[in-house]
């Protein structure tokens, strides 16, 4: 009986789409209606600016912490991971399809990566980390986002039980459906390429660069005795 009220508690929570609240204060449109459609971060930065992004990214991660943590050490501490980890299934299933949208969402990235830490969260961390080394090196979103839970199964196998690695592999499934238009937009050529650290570096050069120009400007205005 547990496990149904955690996932349910968690379905709840997760089904409120940060990114569609954002939307409609931001741009006054439905998140589904602006660049790609997706309910999500990396869609709402693209087209509202930095600031809705991370807001979207915090609404995304708390509405999927709070139900692990309210079931995991508040409702059912007798269980705890494993209510957190119901609860956390529940919050990516309503992120990714909320019944109030005809069960269409987002693709519940963020959501995955707060419930294994929430989980564990050195294990959950090390999961996320094997996503983001996927992305680096084949430069492809959907990658990272499978390989996240995917590597989460052996340790919840080896480190829990045999539930613990079945929720594991249902996120793992989860992901790859939200993914598959991105696999095939990898196959066909139209997925977009993201190197991760070129954008890094260009942005932290640009930034030193932009700064030397501000710093030359300031000892040239200094210097000016028309000034």
């Amino acid at each position: 009986m547990f496990r149904l009220i955690c996932f349910l508690t968690g379905y709840l929570f997760g089904s409120i789409l940060t990114a569609e609240i954002v939307a409609r204060t931001a741009v006054h449109k439905s998140a589904f209606e602006i660049g790609s459609g997706n309910p999500g971060m990396a869609n709402i930065m693209a087209q509202c600016g930095f600031k809705p992004g991370i807001t979207v990214l915090a609404g995304d991660l708390l509405k999927t912490v709070l139900p692990c943590l309210l079931c995991g050490f508040l409702i059912f501490p007798e269980y705890s991971s494993l209510a957190a980890a119901w609860a956390g299934l529940g919050a990516v299933t309503g992120h990714n399809y909320p019944a109030w949208h005809r069960f269409r969402g987002g693709k519940g990235v963020s959501s995955t990566c707060a419930v294994l830490f929430c989980i564990h969260p050195l294990w959950g961390t090390a999961a996320m980390l094997v996503g983001m080394l996927g992305v680096f090196i084949t430069q492809y979103l959907p990658y990272g986002g499978v390989l996240i839970p995917l590597a989460f199964i052996p340790i919840a196998y080896f480190r829990y039980n045999t539930e613990m690695t079945g929720i594991a592999a249902v996120l793992t499934v989860m992901m790859l459906i939200r993914h598959i238009p991105g696999f095939a937009g990898i196959r066909s050529g139209k997925e977009k390429k993201i190197d991760v650290p070129g954008l890094i570096r260009r942005k932290w050069f640009s930034g030193k660069k932009e700064e030397q120009e501000t710093e030359k400007k300031e000892e040239e205005t200094q210097n000016d005795p028309d000034r």
